[in-house]
């Protein structure tokens, strides 16, 4: 009989215990890359030995002093673990000259992926992970595009209902200028809503991110997922497009 109302009991004991509060963590020391892992174009994963990125006045930075032209080395830097459900920010700027040999469109281009595959995933000459991007922007470029949309490499996503065709999606966010610290928060929730987020204020919104079966690169990951299309997490990387770039104060909050 005791034992029965000790297991009886055991129930609202642990309705009793507190969650645990919800904090920032830092992902980035401010004085070095421990934690995260460099991908660049025709490199394996770990190889950057033109030092694309590296820690300067307490920001990681995108740096292209040993780089003679672009010549189509994208880079991508791998923070160490996945993330599901989270909030995430940071403060970016955008510094001098964009690279020689680059195309219009990476002009003041910069980006920070989400829920991308697993850098060791990736193929030597991919140029991007299959990811979710937060795209970020500065003025003055050859078009006058916000900050903060959404670029799709490999996923699809819904907005307001429909599925977006388009590789880029144009949100709301503010005109950036050239050489300003913005700041910028994403929120995946755990029922897969994204929010892009400048300033405080909110960009673009979207749900059920999916792998698309139409990508190339996409279709080894989904076959590797015995056909589930449903993308609901992954890696999160800073990208190098031609753009020298800093990030700064780069701290996750996980909400699973």
């Amino acid at each position: 009989m005791k034992k029965l109302l000790i297991l009886a009991s055991l129930p609202l004991l642990a309705a009793a215990t507190p969650a645990k509060p919800l904090k920032w963590e830092r992902m980035f020391d401010g004085r070095t890359l421990a934690g995260w892992t460099p991908k660049i174009t025709g490199r394996a994963v770990g190889e950057d030995p033109l030092r694309t990125f590296v820690v300067k006045d307490g920001a990681i930075t995108v740096d292209y002093s040993h780089y003679k032209s672009f010549e189509g080395a994208f880079g991508h830097l791998f923070w160490k673990a996945p993330l599901t459900s989270y909030r995430l920010r940071f403060d970016y700027r955008m510094t001098g000259p964009s690279m020689p040999g680059i195309e219009r469109w990476q002009n003041r281009n910069s980006g920070l992926m989400l829920h991308a595959q697993a850098p060791a995933t990736m193929t030597r000459d991919q140029q991007f992970p299959v990811s979710l991007e937060f795209q970020l922007l500065d003025v003055p470029r050859p078009d006058r595009e916000p900050s903060g949309n959404l670029c799709t490499p490999g996923t699809t996503v819904e907005i307001d209902g429909k599925r977006p065709t388009s590789h880029c999606v144009t949100g709301t966010g503010p005109l950036v200028p050239l050489g300003q610290w913005t700041h910028v928060e994403v929120e995946v929730t755990p029922d897969g809503r994204i929010t892009h987020l400048l300033n405080g204020k909110p960009a673009i919104s979207y749900r059920d991110a999916q792998l698309d079966p139409n990508d190339k690169d996409a279709q080894p990951l989904i076959a590797a997922a015995g056909g589930t299309l449903a993308l609901r997490g992954g890696y999160v990387a800073l990208q190098s497009e031609g753009q020298p770039t800093q990030f700064r104060n780069i701290e996750v909050m996980r909400l699973d």
